[in-house]
């Protein structure tokens, strides 16, 4: 599993492709076309980057997407979860994640199969779907409440990280925090 993922978001990062050409290897980006009409041609575009790279490259909420441009998975939002035992089975070597946002969508993750939950917002975003944060101890909770792997979301950039010691995350995820 990556310790840190991009999400890719065309309102915060318009260039996602500068932001994955400088991440880590062994990161990942999660791609997140929005319906975009440049959607395949900027998949795969990031594709051949984190390819170059070693990144793990996902894509949100849209297999045919995934398919389309070779990458390794899905993240898929807390609403879809539960079209994870049907994805898995149609591919089976696909690493797909899973967005939640309390305890009840954590477990709800777990049950449908999901490989690792990205467990969101931490701290104050400025994601417009962002809620209320939930802090270092809900997201303390979340982790307790199952085995998979956990990814911290939300408000996470480099002066909040050091608050997420001892969480138990497997990593850190992040939007235009990575951009700067």
């Amino acid at each position: 599993m990556p310790s840190l993922l991009f999400f890719t978001d065309p309102d915060r990062v318009p260039r996602p492709e500068a932001v994955v050409e400088r991440l880590p290897p062994g990161a990942g980006v999660v791609y997140r076309a929005f319906g975009a009409l440049d959607a395949v041609e900027r998949g795969r575009r990031l594709r051949e980057i984190a390819e170059a790279n070693g990144l793990m490259l996902l894509v949100g909420a849209h297999p045919g997407l995934a398919e389309g441009i070779g990458a390794h998975g899905l993240h898929m939002p807390e609403r879809l979860a539960a079209e994870i035992p049907r994805l898995r089975a149609e591919h089976p070597r696909w690493l797909i994640t899973a967005a939640a946002h309390d305890l009840g969508a954590v477990a709800a993750a777990e049950r449908a199969g999901a490989d690792a939950i990205v467990v969101s917002p931490v701290f104050a975003s400025n994601s417009p779907s962002a809620g209320q944060p939930m802090g270092v101890e809900g997201l303390r909770r979340c982790v307790q409440a199952t085995s998979l792997p956990v990814y911290a979301l939300g408000g996470v950039r480099a002066s909040t990280v050091e608050a997420l010691t001892g969480s138990g995350v497997v990593g850190f995820a992040a939007v235009e925090a990575l951009a700067v």
